[in-house]
């Protein structure tokens, strides 16, 4: 099938007008005339990730999160964002990337399932009309009352991660919980208009954390990467189910950092 067939189908289901005004979404580098035939997913396209990809012999490559945000006035070998466009370019891999129009229409209901939440409703309303709302995350019911700690090692063993960091009283009983993945500190007050007991997203600072709990709001963070490398799995099988014909890869589930 050529590129702009998938891309298509794509577009169908997390047309590129629901991401944010800032994001950068859609084909970044390459033809969508290319015969395409084996797609790799990943989070991030790192310069070894794309090696990964070249190495499955991989023809089309999608992403999560864009590796072009803004304006580029060279494109050379001296910086990584322009060797990896030069490679893709050399090899003919078209690159495309789905970010927050991913994160409305699929990322936030995928997580808050992984999270066990129900009768859930959006967090971070984004568009709403007389038939639908969407928006960022999810807010919604645990499965029963348990502590901090309790939920904490449910997320964890969700996630598959292997740490987890924890604002609040662990003992602290809780029933509600929100979502947002990546970094969803700009939610916290939606978190609590919500009545959520508890908050699990990423990239929480010390002082976004502590005063969050000062306001009622126990924190999860289960890291920008821990709470999104998610979005591989889901679309293998979408693009499995739509597409049988297709091989599908997925880059390797490897946290960016080290604890030590």
């Amino acid at each position: 099938m050529k590129a702009y067939e998938l891309i298509s189908w794509l577009e169908e289901k997390y047309p590129a007008s629901a991401a944010e005004e800032w994001d950068n979404v859609g084909l970044l580098v390459g033809s969508d005339e290319k015969e395409i035939s084996h797609i790799f997913l990943a989070l991030d396209l790192t310069e070894e990730t794309l090696e990964e990809a070249i190495a499955a012999g991989a023809d089309m490559i999608i992403t999560h999160h864009p590796m072009i945000f803004s304006g580029m006035k060279k494109i050379n070998n001296h910086s990584f964002t322009g060797r990896k466009i030069l490679k893709l370019i050399r090899h003919d891999i078209p690159y495309y990337a789905m970010h927050t129009n991913y994160d409305i229409l699929g990322m936030a209901d995928l997580s808050a399932d992984y999270i066990r939440l129900s009768d859930t409703k959006v967090l971070s309303v984004t568009e709403e009309d007389e038939n639908h709302v969407q928006g960022f995350g999810r807010v919604g019911r645990l499965p029963q009352k348990m502590t901090l700690r309790e939920y904490a090692h449910l997320v964890k063993d969700s996630l598959k991660l292997g740490d987890v960091k924890v604002y609040g009283d662990l003992e602290k009983e809780v029933k509600c919980a929100a979502i947002c993945t990546g970094s969803g500190k700009s939610m916290i007050q939606e978190a609590i208009a919500a009545g959520a007991d508890v908050y699990v997203t990423g990239d929480i600072d010390h002082h976004t954390g502590i005063d969050t709990v000062a306001q009622g709001l126990a924190i999860i963070d289960a890291g920008h990467y821990g709470t999104e490398y998610i979005f591989m799995n889901a679309m293998k099988k979408e693009l499995k189910e739509a597409f049988s014909s297709l091989k599908v890869t997925c880059a390797e589930v490897k946290s960016p950092y080290t604890i030590i």
